[in-house]
């Protein structure tokens, strides 16, 4: 059941709770779930593995439990699909699923998280906004015990790197284990789809078509700006399978009416700017009768898609040069003279050279927006005294060496588990579903498919640059070519674009953005220049930071945190 945003305290045992869609292994537990609740089966499986319990559970979940001699213990799924927020107060453990419900209304705001949002468009776990209030990272648990909290991973991923199977055999395993995800998340005949007419979700509403015998009901949104609209991708999808496709496009005026209703449902600022189209897109499910919508997030990151995968192959090549090369002749001669303004076309050779010399995970962030505009052009001086800029590589470091991993596809896929999953998209949609009044189930995050790619070559991921090869190559006789070969694109905003030209919603955005100045975050001149000068020239590119803004100033502008 859910919790309902009610907290649970390590004083009273009778508020242990216990949510999501999951199942235990064991069948004894699985009977004590049946009759006599999750918790019940949870407070078992605590009391046999201790806080190896969550490996007893097959699916999403969020549990807080009481155990003997007062020990309290929480524990979320592996991509945080349920989440749980924690603080300790008065020497006792208090966990409530949204961050603003442990903060209350004096709250009190974390400059350091305030940054993170700044500069990843989103708080990783375990910071939240509030000091004090800490969310528990995806696939860990927590456990208080004579006063004292211990926060630790229950679940790491082990990457199988040498394994050689036949490609036929691992193709017809991938493709039950993806009809079985399909429909161990049906809920009955009112589950529809998300399609935005990429390789998963048209993976997912063909899926849909094949286990229930019926069409998909399946949805998507588009919008009426050159290069953004992905409609027909979408329409290809639901032709291919024969979907009742439900088509909505979303407007300027449809953002100038949600923006402030999004900013406010979530518990702490969040910038993902597809999370309006993805409401829309859920709201028109709700209103077409659907109550539960299958989500294709995650194929991507299991099995190799994102571009950067392939980008930096390219740059890792650069590593198997001999050190004395890279150090003593090829970085002194392109990045250390006057050499390259001399002599045309080299300045790519330099870019090459100058990005393949950082180190990963640091390469992936040298053209983070708010470093490359410079840190004291945007923030204010105050604001930066508070903060530690380098926190930010900090975190990232630590995440992308925890795994183990050795080829570069699978660290790069480990991060992203972190950073694109669970503490952005599936927040997005998660966000996004709730708000429309609609559950959401994630079939491409299906235990068993997790473990599959985790014992997958990982040249069959990315073989040579060819991005998920494996997984295009198992449905290439099942998803149409033109899904097959189309790039990755989503549903991207035009927000930038719409921003220039639509009077409404520029009038949102220019409120909202400079109602930061009194916070004492943003410089002001900054603000001036973004909105006067880098917006009208760049749409597309400054009004990601417009956006990200905006949606900071209208969730402080619910009035409750004015620190």
């Amino acid at each position: 059941m859910k919790p309902n945003n009610a907290h649970f305290t390590s004083e009273f045992p009778s508020a242990a709770f216990s949510s999501g869609r999951h199942q235990f292994k064991d069948k004894q537990l699985q009977q004590i779930a049946q009759e006599r609740g999750g918790v019940a089966a949870w407070t078992e499986a605590f009391k046999r593995s201790g806080e190896q319990a969550p490996l007893a559970v097959q699916g999403d979940f969020a549990v807080a439990i009481l155990g003997s001699n007062g020990r309290a213990f929480i524990a979320v799924d592996r991509f945080s699909v349920c989440t749980l927020c924690y603080q300790i107060k008065n020497g006792q453990l208090h966990v409530a699923e949204r961050a603003d419900d442990l903060a209350g209304n004096d709250g009190e705001l974390d400059p350091q998280a305030l940054y993170d949002y700044l500069y990843f468009h989103m708080i990783p776990a375990p910071r939240t906004v509030f000091k004090g209030v800490y969310r528990l990272p995806a696939g860990h648990y927590a456990l208080f015990e004579n006063g004292q909290l211990t926060v630790a991973p229950w679940w790491k991923p082990h990457f199988v790197e040498d394994q050689r199977v036949p490609v036929g055999e691992l193709k017809s395993e991938f493709r039950q284990i993806l009809r079985d995800a399909v429909t161990d998340r049906l809920d009955g005949e009112t589950t529809g789809c998300f399609l935005s007419g990429g390789t998963d979700s048209s993976t997912v509403a063909g899926l849909l078509r094949e286990v229930t015998g019926q069409p998909a009901r399946a949805f998507s949104i588009g919008f009426e700006a050159a290069g953004y609209d992905e409609m027909e991708y979408a329409r290809i999808a639901a032709r291919h399978f024969g979907a009742e496709h439900h088509e909505y496009y979303v407007t300027p005026d449809d953002l100038v009416r949600s923006i402030p209703e999004v900013a406010a449902s979530y518990d702490q600022p969040f910038g993902n700017s597809s999370v309006v189209p993805s409401f829309y897109c859920a709201k028109a499910a709700r209103e077409a009768g659907v109550t539960r919508i299958l989500a294709g997030d995650g194929g991507d990151e299991l099995f190799g898609g994102n571009t950067r995968y392939a980008k930096q192959r390219v740059f890792g090549t650069y590593e198997q040069i001999p050190g004395v090369l890279r150090h003593g002749l090829l970085e002194p001669l392109l990045t250390g003279t006057a050499l390259p303004g001399r002599i045309p076309g080299i300045r790519k050779a330099v870019s090459y050279v100058e990005q393949a010399s950082v180190p990963m995970p640091d390469r992936m962030q040298m053209y983070n927006l708010l470093t490359r505009l410079g840190l004291s052009e945007v923030l204010t001086p105050e604001f930066l005294a508070l903060v530690n800029p380098q926190d930010t590589l900090r975190q990232q470091r630590d995440a992308y060496r925890s795994g183990d991993g050795q080829a570069l596809v699978n660290r790069m896929l480990w991060y992203d588990w972190k950073y694109t999953l669970a503490d952005n998209d599936l927040p997005k949609v998660l966000g996004a579903t709730s708000l429309a009044g609609l559950e959401v189930g994630f079939p491409l995050l299906d235990d068993r498919l997790v473990d599959f790619s985790m014992r997958l070559d990982p040249e069959l991921k990315l073989k040579g640059l060819t991005l998920r090869w494996f997984f295009k190559e198992a449905l290439k006789d099942f998803l149409p070519p033109e899904i097959i070969t189309k790039k990755k694109h989503g549903f991207g905003l035009p927000f930038g674009v719409w921003a220039v030209k639509h009077a409404g919603l520029r009038e949102l955005a220019l409120e909202s953005v400079n109602s930061l100045r009194s916070r004492n975050i943003v410089r002001g001149d900054f603000i001036d220049r973004l909105i006067k000068e880098y917006l009208p020239q760049h749409p597309g590119y400054y009004g990601e930071l417009v956006w990200v803004l905006m949606m900071l100033a209208q969730w402080l502008g619910q009035g409750r945190w004015l620190r």
